[in-house]
Order: structure tokens, then sequence, then C-alpha cells
């Protein structure tokens, strides 16, 4: 029989390791149900997409517009994986602020998970993307089909005035142009590095900018398998007018974009909460 004085002893110790043994419990039961949610859906996402891009190889037979309800098809069917394997919803905010009509939309680029919701959000949207793409078989006919335009980096002042005549033809059709103004994806809490190749967009097409900052980076982070289950958030900006003077447009991107991303940063819980901006990997 243990004494009272032992016993009491005993119920103290419990009190001061237990907690903290469970708190380390949990967390490690976290880690380890994220990692096998995010194995779990890499494996379907590369396997439905493979299926996917078999199986539509026939509509590139249809109009573009057929083709690009065929395409919706199947960004839902990857988001609905997503948030039934991965644990990640996506929320998109200030739907209510993006105009009528053709539009040049500038976003921040974290992730792959906001190249597939914008594909959503917008009628008839049209990404600016690197050529290389293009070339990837099957994935590049697709991406073609699209309507996207590509642009040959290595091509310089070439190049760009083939992707500003393109782009100026599909805002003759209504189009949204989608760029991402600091050219590839970035961690979060990053620095900014916006390039200037948006401001002679914006100049040569005389439409609105629609800003859009975001958060996904913390959940489908870029050049990693693992995930963070949670609720992503992509916020759509009040839109930039059409008229505003080349030495002001990027300040105000910037002004607009960067902010409100950091504020999504924050309320994910990511590099923005603590003030550390996380180190761009090469």
């Amino acid at each position: 029989m243990i004494p009272p004085d032992c016993e009491a002893l005993e119920a103290v110790a419990a009190r001061n390791v237990r907690p903290s043994a469970v708190r380390t419990a949990a967390l490690k039961g976290a880690v380890i149900v994220d990692a096998i949610r995010s194995l779990a859906f890499n494996a379907a996402f590369y396997v439905s997409t493979f299926v996917w891009v078999l199986a539509i190889l026939p509509t590139l037979l249809l109009p573009q517009e057929r083709f690009a309800g065929v395409v919706r098809a199947y960004i839902r069917s990857t988001l609905w994986l997503l948030r039934v394997i991965g644990g990640i919803r996506v929320e998109v905010r200030g739907v209510e602020h993006i105009p009528k009509g053709p539009l040049l939309v500038a976003a921040k680029h974290q992730s792959t998970l906001e190249t597939f919701a914008l594909l959503l959000v917008f009628d008839r949207p049209a990404f600016i993307l690197k050529r290389e793409l293009t070339r990837i078989p099957l994935f590049g006919w697709y991406l073609t089909k699209f309507g996207n335009i590509s642009v040959d980096r290595a091509a310089g002042a070439a190049a760009l005035r083939a992707m500003m005549g393109e782009a100026k033809a599909a805002i003759g059709q209504g189009r949204q142009i989608i760029i991402f103004p600091e050219g590839t994806r970035r961690p979060p809490g990053a620095p900014p590095d916006y390039k200037p190749g948006i401001v002679q967009m914006y100049r040569g097409l005389g439409v609105p900018c629609l800003p859009i900052g975001l958060n996904t980076g913390v959940f489908w982070p870029r050049r990693r398998l693992a995930m963070r289950p949670g609720v992503a958030v992509i916020e759509i900006l009040p839109p930039l007018p059409a008229e505003l003077p080349r030495a002001d447009m990027l300040p105000a991107l910037m002004a607009a974009i960067e902010p409100a991303s950091g504020r999504l940063l924050a309320e994910a819980g990511g590099a923005a909460a603590s003030g550390a901006p996380q180190r761009e990997r090469a």
C-alpha cells in the first residue's frame, strides 16, 4: 500500500508531466496524420490527372468554350480531392470586386492551388505562362487549346511584343488576362519581387487591373509534398482604374496585394504571423 505522502507526490508529478506528454503525443499524431493525408492526396492527384489527360484527348476537337467546360470539370474534381483527402478548403473572398468585361488580373503566386482556383473564378480567363509548359506532350496541347498566352522568355523584346499582341486579341474577345507579377511561385512571407512587365501590359491593354492576395502557400507549398489542412483564402481586391500613370501603377498594385497577403498569412498562422519571412529556396 502506497503511503499518503507518496500518493500526493505522484499526483503532483502527474499534473506536471501528463499535460506536456499528452500535448507532445497529440502533436506527433497530428504530424503523422497530415503526412498520410499529404501522401494520399498527391497520389490521388497525379493518378487523377493522368487519367483526365488521357480521357479528354478527343475534346481537343471541341470548340474552345466547350473544351473550357471540360477543363473546369477537371479543376472541380481536383479541388474535391484536395478538400476530402488533403483537408484543404478554398475560400474566395471579394468576388463583388470583379468588374464586367475584359480585365487584367494580377495575383500573388505561392502555390499550384491558385492556378486551379482562379480558373473557376473568372468567366473567360487566359493565363500568361512560360512557353516551356506548352511543349509538354498532351498537357501543353491543352494549355494552348484553352487560349492561354505563352511567353518565350529567352526571346527578349520580340517575345514581349508577341505576348502583347496575343493579350490585346484576348482582351478584344472580352477575356480576363491572369498574370503573376512576380513571375514565379514565391514562399509565403518572402520579400516581394515584382517585374516591370506588369506595368507595360497594364499600359498597353488599357483595362482595369484586379489585384489578388492569398495565403495558399501555407497549405499547398511549392516544391514540397507536405501539405497543411485548413482554409486557403484567395482575396479579390478592388480594381485599379485603367488610367493610372505609369509611375503610380506598380506601387499601387503592391500596396494592394502585399498587405492583403500578409494579413491572410497571419490569419492562417503562416510566416507573416511571426514576422519572419521564409527564405526563398533555389
